[in-house]
């Protein structure tokens, strides 16, 4: 009974306590449901971003005021679409190449979502799969799509269509670019330091519909750092990099591209056909604007959309006009490609609301650097997949404009390095973001001083000193926006006319004096003021009417060929910085040379000499009344250059080879590779004989070099002038290109298809043109210098081992030669015989061994 009655009680707890349960249970479904209803109601995501200032743009930013903060939303329909990610330097330093307005590229990226994280993972837009290849169906194998970034979902809204991340993390930081730049091997000099996340901080943001700007001032510290910079680092432990990235949308439109040709010259998208069978898989893209007629039927037409610079508030007002005529002078070229009025030139009002920094707007902006790394700059950035060019601006600096000179640019021997011309047959290129560095309003600035300066000394009429600043302006800026076109250099245009044809004012102002505004040529100085016509080239040239034909026509690909085919015509010769010969041992055709001007360089480039040497003589035309005496060193300095570039443009015919760039069976008789002819390379060599190693080279007046003195700041250094060393730097630059290693190499090789000056002539001349003349007789110090600096080089030659037996025997030959010289000597001077005695050591020492 008492059994029966613990069984009853037990089912009577385990029936209340299963009722309880069931009870609790539904109390608790009860308020979970209460919970997830409030949730529902109070968004997170609201919640987050209520007290913070909505920025709304592409992608909208919320900024905390009170901390700084800044957070950034992406949205679903952000996710698995891609974008173009564009930066440029806003302000920096010189010294280590961040310089205002200097682009850094573009790429193009994907965002994705990935559980709890957004990543964003740029896409590799280097190679190309015809999608309905099978190939193609594998076109992500063994290439990289790096995730530049990965953070965490700060909070996202009720039903996961928006999602905060903190922008910090994505941005403060060097994720997107890389800003400090990685140093060559053995690089020893100043450099940024550590990156201060603390220090590093959103200086601004801007949002707009297709993109989002973001302006950050990256601040790097380096304590104890073991090299300086100049005195505008103004503390070389910290420096402060101010870059702007942006984020814009691939552009949507029936942008056509156009294919790159070898022929003319454009910048390039690089692209690989992975699935092409050709021996050249390329199909490069060439970069230009989305120029579209508005009446297609129409031979020439207005753009629907053309292309527009402003130019800057800041542009002093002397120079509005001549820039905006400048600018708007490649519509003729424009007009050869079927487009009226496609560029346009505006005036940022005093009150804009924007500002030069804003990549809606193509602007001609105006900076005034302690030093400037250029005098005009014009980048533009492109959508890495089509080539399509997006934006542009042009920096203008105030410096090459001013009577001011530059050192570093005036009188160094900086196109080699200290053993170059040693026989290095390696170039070391330091490469950086801007591979468009364009180097030409630094020679417009040396060329202008240089001009005036024979303008003042010869008692040219006042006027033609203002015509040659107003020239070099326009020419200047119709070279910068040629860039923003598309165009590279082309440094064949200054062979369009003949010594003579340059000597007829008429004909320089018929025809211009260059085939392209995209070279670097000389400033135009007759050594008759009767004759003087243009100093520089006003308009487009008959080549970049030709390039901009090709580049913006809207036909078909056939008649696209027709105007490709036209390269074989000389006005059209082309040769970019690939090519050109401005650095030791560096190109072979001397057609594609800075600084030089008409299809006879020898004849033009011995003119300037000769024109310099009779400014020297009449220096005293030059000085004034109150003059500084820096002033006098300046123009010495400055004539100097002049002096060492014509030589150096003479230089390039020995050894030269032109090249062609016609394809097989287009119209035109010329091979790939043809020679300089054997008379133009000796009348090359005997002027570089007469003008550099003579023993009356450089010989100009003792009461001249007494009144070159550089005025003294402060504790600097003495102020006398090296006359030795100017001199002997020239002449290095000289034998630095006749006896770099691949020269000497290309005479030898091209012996085998048309060369006919031989190494074993070649050499006797040079020996003999160094040491032969004087040799009974006083050496002057010039000519000692000349000596041991030539016999320091064959030296070096002869004990490279991989060289050609060619040239070692040739060099070994030289050495006895100047070795038997020596010994033959009867020179009666004693500071003669003792500076031969001492090549003579030098000779037997190496024979000895």
């Amino acid at each position: 009974m008492n059994l029966i009655k613990s069984l009853l009680f037990g089912l009577f707890l385990f029936s209340q306590f299963t009722l309880n349960s069931q009870i609790l249970k539904k109390n608790k479904s009860k308020v979970d449901e209460k919970i997830t209803k409030e949730k529902k109601e109070k968004d997170v995501f609201k919640e987050k971003i209520k007290d913070l200032k909505k920025i709304e743009g592409l992608f909208n930013l919320y900024k905390d005021e009170e901390k700084g903060d800044l957070f950034i939303e992406i949205n679903k329909n952000h996710l698995d679409k891609e974008f173009i990610h564009f930066s440029y330097i806003e302000n920096g330093i010189s010294d280590l190449g961040y310089n205002k307005g200097s682009y850094r590229g573009s790429k193009i990226f994907k965002i994705k979502k990935y559980f709890n994280k957004i990543e964003f993972i740029h896409q590799n837009s280097t190679y190309y799969y015809d999608e309905s290849h099978p190939i193609s169906k594998n076109s992500d194998a063994n290439i990289n799509s790096p995730i530049i970034a990965s953070e965490t979902i700060l909070v996202s809204n009720n039903d996961s269509s928006k999602f905060l991340l903190d922008a910090g993390k994505l941005f403060l930081n060097e994720n997107f670019k890389q800003i400090k730049r990685s140093n060559r091997p053995g690089y020893k000099g100043f450099s940024l330091g550590r990156l201060n996340k603390t220090k590093t901080k959103f200086r601004t943001v801007k949002n707009y519909p297709e993109n989002t700007d973001l302006i950050i001032n990256y601040s790097y510290d380096d304590l104890l750092p073991k090299y300086y910079g100049s005195s505008s680092v103004t503390d070389s432990r910290f420096v402060n990099i101010l870059v702007q990235h942006t984020l814009m949308k691939l552009p949507e439109n029936n942008y056509q591209t156009r294919f790159y040709d070898s022929r003319v010259g454009f910048f390039s998208t690089q692209i690989n056909d992975m699935i092409s069978k050709d021996s050249n898989n390329q199909i490069d893209l060439i970069n230009r604007w989305h120029l579209v007629k508005k009446n297609p039927k129409l031979e020439i037409s207005e753009p629907i959309n053309p292309i527009i610079f402003w130019i800057e508030n800041t542009t002093p007002h002397e120079f509005r006009d001549i820039i905006k005529e400048a600018v708007e002078s490649w519509n003729f070229a424009f007009e050869k490609a079927g487009f009226k009025n496609a560029i346009r030139v505006k005036i940022q009002p005093e009150k804009a609301k924007w500002d030069a920094g804003d990549i809606r707007y193509n602007v001609l902006r105006w900076t005034s650097s302690p030093s400037p790394p250029f005098g005009g700059y014009g980048p533009s950035f492109t959508n890495p997949r089509t080539g399509q060019i997006l934006g542009a601006d042009i920096m203008l600096e105030w410096v090459y404009f001013t009577n001011r000179i530059l050192y570093e640019n005036i009188y160094t021997s900086s196109d080699i390095k200290s053993d170059d011309y040693v026989i290095n047959d390696k170039i070391t290129t330091d490469y950086s973001d801007d591979l468009n560095i364009c180097k030409n309003s630094i020679f417009t600035h040396q060329n202008n001083m240089f001009g005036l300066i024979n303008l003042k000394t010869l008692k040219y009429p006042e006027i033609l000193s203002k015509d040659l600043i107003r020239q070099s302006l326009k020419r200047l800026v119709l070279h910068e926006v040629g860039h923003t076109l598309g165009l590279t250099h082309n440094f064949k245009g200054s062979t369009l006319l003949s010594y003579d044809e340059i000597q007829n004012k008429d004909i320089t102002y018929e025809k211009g004096l260059c085939s392209s505004i995209m070279e670097y040529p000389s400033i135009n100085i007759t050594l008759d003021s009767e004759n003087q016509g243009l100093f520089y080239d006003t308009l487009p040239g008959v080549y970049d009417s030709w390039a901009i034909q090709y580049g913006y026509s809207q036909i078909n690909q056939v008649d696209l060929n027709k105007i490709l085919d036209r390269s074989s015509d000389p006005e059209l010769s082309y040769a970019n910085d690939a090519d050109d010969m401005r650095s030791t041992g560096k190109g072979s055709d001397p057609d594609a040379m800075v600084n030089d001007l008409t299809s006879d360089q020898v004849l033009y480039s011995t003119d300037r000499i000769k024109l310099i040497n009779r400014l020297l003589t009449n220096y005293s035309n030059y000085i004034e009344d109150g003059m500084n005496y820096e002033e006098l060193l300046n123009a010495f300095n400055i004539l100097m250059k002049e002096y060492s570039t014509s030589l150096k443009i003479i230089s390039r015919q020995i050894g030269g080879v032109k090249i062609d760039n016609s394809k097989i069976n287009q119209n035109s008789s010329n091979l790939p590779f043809t020679p300089v002819k054997y008379d133009l390379q000796k009348e090359a060599f005997n002027a570089i004989s007469d003008f550099g190693f003579s023993p009356k080279a450089f010989q100009y007046s003792q009461n001249m070099y007494r009144i070159l003195r550089k005025q003294r700041r402060g504790f600097s250094t003495n102020s006398d002038p090296k006359i030795h060393e100017k001199v002997l730097s020239i002449q290095r630059n000289i034998l630095s290109q006749l006896l770099n290693y691949t020269v000497i190499r290309r005479i030898v090789n091209s012996s085998l298809y048309g060369n006919s000056y031989s190494i074993s002539e070649y050499f006797n001349d040079l020996t003999n043109s160094i040491f032969l003349e004087d040799i009974n007789s006083k050496i002057n110090s010039f000519r000692q210098n000349l000596q041991y600096e030539y016999l320091k080089n064959l030296i070096r030659i002869s004990k490279i081992t991989s060289s050609n037996s060619k040239i070692k025997t040739n060099i070994h030959y030289q050495l006895k030669l100047i070795l038997d010289l020596i010994n033959d000597s009867k020179t009666n001077d004693l500071e003669s015989k003792i500076h031969l005695d001492y090549l003579k050591f030098n000779i037997e020492k190496l024979f000895d061994k």
